[in-house]
């Protein structure tokens, strides 16, 4: 049984004038609701507390144990409002499994799927202003997080942790009314995750750990980073934020193929979500090994006719080029693949509830 939230109203919540000024130009990442949800954990009581809050500051005690030993993971995911004025998002049980993973990798206490996806309701329930209006390319992104409270040094898992859950509204991931894709990064200096390592969780190490490369990409006119493997520094793995797609061939002859799950990857869930559409296209879907000197040839040699990127805050980003140390080479024609767009369009029209939801896809978390 889940138990149940308290809540406590913030005294100074943001004016509608204010709220519409957000909403009129939300960015991303930029702005944040009234409230937020809080979870917390002990060994000797479990979870416990579970409250809806006024946004602020967390205190933490300067010998907090994540604050030295690093335990904390989070997840990304975003609540559309739909045509009948309710509020849905895509997948959060898949969210919420994948957050269980990511702390049992970590050794952290797993929440249960019930409690995560009520913290998203409640937040919502009180927070449903800030909620885009249904019809455009807005939404609501929620950051689910969970880190380790316990005061103390030594190196062993906290006895204590403190489960958040923090949003507010997002506009779309591409300025303007134009998708135009971006040149990504090849990488051979860094590797994103060793097999045995900390790959297939989403903790905030495995983010820091790309901030230079990241910086490298920019260097060179370069969005994101795509990563080789650790071991053998050949074989494509994903971006920094996007797991990695490759189209060849094109019309009834498409296939769709994107690197399989090593170990090393994390698991995405938009990833998983376009492998089912593209065979609803009518594509043939691979998932395999694709190395960088397969990717490099087949775009230059036109056998590889769309690159794209798929992720919580893009959906599907169409990639223009790759750059590299050895040079760079460019994808089709400059602009959107064909594949890359109905799947776009696919993906997007469930999200916003104007498509069939074939798969049972997106939850109510506020009814209308």
């Amino acid at each position: 049984m889940t138990p149940q939230f308290t809540r406590t109203f913030n005294p100074a919540p943001a004016s509608k004038a204010r709220r519409d000024d957000v909403l009129a130009d939300p960015g991303f990442g930029r702005h944040f609701s009234d409230h937020m949800v809080t979870i917390r954990w002990t060994v000797d009581r479990g979870w416990h507390d579970p409250a809806v809050l006024p946004y602020g500051p967390l205190a933490l005690d300067p010998a907090s144990m994540v604050l030295h030993y690093g335990q904390e993971i989070f997840e990304g995911l975003k609540a559309y409002r739909q045509p009948d004025g309710s509020i849905a998002s895509f997948r959060p049980d898949a969210n919420a499994a994948r957050f269980r993973g990511s702390a049992m990798r970590m050794a952290m206490p797993e929440l249960p799927d019930d409690l995560f996806l009520a913290s998203l309701s409640e937040l919502l329930a009180v927070d449903h202003e800030w909620v885009p209006a249904a019809g455009g390319d807005d939404s609501f992104y929620l950051r689910p997080f969970m880190l380790a409270t316990e005061t103390g040094l030594g190196v062993r898992p906290s006895s204590e942790y403190l489960f958040a859950l923090i949003g507010g509204p997002a506009g779309s991931y591409f300025p303007g009314s134009t998708i135009k894709p971006v040149d990504v990064w090849l990488t051979t200096d860094y590797a994103r995750a060793a097999l045995g390592g900390t790959g297939t969780a989403k903790c905030g190490g495995n983010y820091a750990a790309s901030l230079l490369p990241q910086a490298q990409a920019a260097a060179h006119g370069c969005a994101q980073v795509a990563y080789l493997d650790a071991g053998e520094r050949k074989w494509i793995e994903e971006m920094g934020s996007n797991n990695l797609f490759f189209v060849f061939g094109s019309g009834d002859h498409a296939e769709v193929v994107t690197p399989s799950l090593t170990g090393t990857i994390l698991a995405g869930i938009i990833r998983d979500s376009v492998l089912v559409l593209a065979k609803e296209l009518g594509c043939e879907v691979t998932e395999r090994r694709v190395s960088a000197e397969e990717l490099l040839e087949g775009v230059a040699a036109g056998r590889i006719t769309e690159v794209f990127g798929s992720g919580t805050a893009a959906v599907i980003a169409p990639i223009g080029g790759v750059k590299h140390a050895g040079g760079d080479v460019r994808v089709g024609d400059g602009r959107p693949g064909e594949v890359t767009m109905k799947l776009r369009t696919l993906l997007t029209s469930i999200q916003r509830g104007v498509g069939p939801d074939t798969y049972s896809w997106m939850r109510t978390l506020v009814p209308a």
